[in-house]
């Protein structure tokens, strides 16, 4: 079997290939100024959004997000994993893809490295449940608990459920046993082997809910346990097949059921899943163990244009709200939509929809929380908007949430409905700079504290008299760009646009920087230092499948921000507004103070250190405008 492909191939192979021939031997493309555009293949749409960048080589689409290079289109639109990818592309190109041996000198192709395998052995794992769930001389039990959950078989045969007997050994002499099985096992994490070397299996006594990917395979299970074990749930471990952050449980069968949807319905449990479906709503998924990704929602949002979040009403199913809106943020293109569905405290989806059935379920849906209101509901917990000091607070803890929705006219909206609500004008909001997000603030927005209030600050006339009455000057600072939450976003966007700036900046100038996706931009530049030929379809590539390749796909896609020219003056100004961030804070903190209070009610010390940190910014700005000798 193959082993490793070096990095250095994969690069040389973009390089080689056009992504306007790949991509046009499966989706006709038309030209479109310098670009080439298309109908999305990735989710239905009307009008194109789906554009392609031969320059560059990369594809977005303004739709659903969908963005990568060749290979990730290979991957996506023909379903192929990584290795086929490589091999459909190097064939198409006349290459023959080399394999790296391991460190010990052995070729790693004798090592088995397919996942085939493993799909193969789940489907035969799952079929087994399926058989003791009629079988096995314990299996009423299971019956009865899914009867009593008000289950039809119908439902349970749908979604393939079974049952994990009791016993430590079941599993593994019912598939044949043997060495090499039992290998398998525990590399599908179906068997568990302890530190004393004892082998046994994983799910005992359980109903086995099967989780399939978004082509039906089998990847893990999860099980409810029947007796007094813990824990009540209990989940398959990550595995090479499974990733429990970037999975839906039910999503293959929401497909399945579903020709087109309209919607999709997140909730906490498998039971609330089936239970929904067993009632008609058959287009509920559930998150694994984890909170919801932005992978989860990138994938729900190439398939319907709205999710609904469904929560406890209490404080940990807000704090999860939360952390879904932050999620989700990100993927908010115009036309999307996202709401949060609280229910009353102590009731999940199973309960409300077996007491109201289908009607009084989905019109509890139709009256869920938007996204917006959500957002200014949380930031504006527990703070008197009737007080400048209550609507100046909501407008730093809600700003830094909305400048990481996408630039569009849901964006323009947020910032016009934040106006409003605290009565600061539009273009001010707009340009103000602000502290990350706070996960925290649902629970608490009532402790004081210092805020980080906006850095760029211009030149600020020392008073003349530390006793002087006179306010001082506002504060303002170099404005993000717009269409960028952040000066790093900013920094990030230009560098994927022209790869060769990297040699600009030494990655050393950057580092202790503490901002949100500081980390990223010094990854990039630590790479492009090491591999300056790179490409952006190079570098799309290299962090393909994370977090990180999300955020680079979309700022790739933003090309029309990027300056026609002088675009290397404006990632040298951005490098050099931020490596300077750090020592303004402190001036931008010590004066924050000021904007809602009268300067002559400020103690003396206070405007004694204000003087001080005002001279050592004039000392600081001196020195860098210096001439050169």
């Amino acid at each position: 079997m193959p082993g490793r492909i070096p990095q250095s191939f994969l690069d040389d192979l973009l390089d080689r290939v056009d992504i306007v021939e790949v991509i046009d031997r499966r989706v006709k493309l038309k030209k479109s100024g310098k670009n080439y555009s298309a109908r999305c293949p990735f989710h239905e749409e009307r009008s194109p959004s789906f554009s392609v960048n031969p320059d560059k080589q990369f594809y977005y689409c303004f739709g659903c997000g969908a963005g990568g290079n060749a290979l990730t289109f290979l991957m996506e639109y023909d379903n192929l994993e990584f290795p086929q990818a490589v091999d459909n592309l190097a064939n198409s190109a006349g290459m023959e893809v080399p394999r790296e041996p391991s460190r010990d000198g052995r070729d790693t192709g004798q090592r088995e490295d397919s996942n085939k395998p493993l799909y193969a052995l789940m489907e035969k794992v799952s079929l087994f449940y399926q058989a003791q769930l009629r079988q096995h001389s314990d299996a009423p039990r299971a019956v009865e608990y899914l009867k009593g959950r008000g289950l039809s078989g119908q439902v349970a045969r749908d979604f393939n459920l079974g049952f994990a007997p009791p016993g430590w050994d079941s599993l593994h002499p019912a598939l044949g046993g043997g060495e090499e099985l039992q290998a398998l096992l525990i590399k599908a994490g179906m068997l568990v082997q302890n530190e004393s070397g004892r082998v046994y299996d994983r799910f005992r006594d359980r109903v086995a809910f099967p989780i399939r990917d978004r082509r039906g395979r089998v990847i893990a299970f999860g099980g409810r346990v029947l007796g007094d074990d813990k824990p009540k749930y209990l989940n398959s471990p990550e595995t090479p097949i499974f990733q429990k952050g970037r999975e839906l449980y039910g999503l293959y069968e929401a497909r399945q059921t579903n020709r087109q949807l309209d919607r999709i319905l997140v909730v906490e449990g498998y039971m609330d899943v089936i239970a929904l479906a067993q009632h008609g709503i058959t287009y509920a998924t559930a998150t694994l163990g984890t909170a919801t990704s932005q992978i989860h929602l990138e994938r729900i949002y190439r398939l319907c244009p709205e999710v609904v979040f469904c929560f406890d009403g209490d404080t940990a199913g807000r704090r999860a709200a939360l952390r879904a809106l932050e999620a989700a943020l990100p993927s908010m293109e115009d036309g999307r939509q996202a709401r949060f569905l609280f229910l009353p405290e102590g009731q999940d989806p199973d309960d409300a929809v077996r007491s109201g059935g289908r009607e009084a379920f989905e019109q509890l849906m139709a009256e869920a929380v938007p996204l917006e209101d959500f957002l200014f509901e949380s930031t504006s917990r527990n703070l008197d908007l009737n007080s400048l000091e209550g609507r100046a607070r909501m407008s730093k803890q809600a700003l830094p949430y909305i400048r990481q929705l996408p630039e569009g006219v849901f964006r323009q909206l947020m910032y016009q409905s934040l106006a409003e609500r605290t009565g600061l004008e539009l273009t001010s909001l707009m340009q103000l700079e602000v502290p990350p997000m706070n996960a925290d603030i649902a629970q608490d927005n009532s402790v004081d504290g210092a805020e980080s209030p906006p850095p760029y600050l211009d030149e600020v006339p020392l008073p003349e008299d530390e006793h002087s009455t006179e306010t001082p000057p506002s504060f303002r600072h170099r404005p993000t760009p717009e269409g960028y939450s952040s000066l790093v976003q900013t920094a990030i966007a230009l560098l994927l646009h022209q790869p060769t700036m990297a040699r600009l900046i030494s990655p050393a100038q950057l580092e202790g920087l503490d901002f949100e996706g500081s980390q990223l931009l010094l990854d990039l530049l630590q790479l492009l230092q090491r591999r300056p030929e790179s490409s952006t379809a190079m570098l799309l590539g290299h962090w393909y499948g994370t977090p990180e390749g999300n955020l680079l796909n979309r700022l790739a896609g933003q090309e029309r921000l990027i300056p026609a020219t002088g675009i290397e003056q404006e990632f040298a100004d951005t490098l050099l507004a931020l490596t300077h961030l750090p020592g303004q804070n402190k001036l931008a903190a010590q004066v924050d103070k000021l904007k809602v209070t009268n300067y002559a009610d400020v103690s003396d010390t206070e405007k004694q250190r204000l003087k001080e940190l005002l001279q050592e910014k004039r000392a600081r700005d001196a020195q860098r405008n210096k001439p050169a000798d």
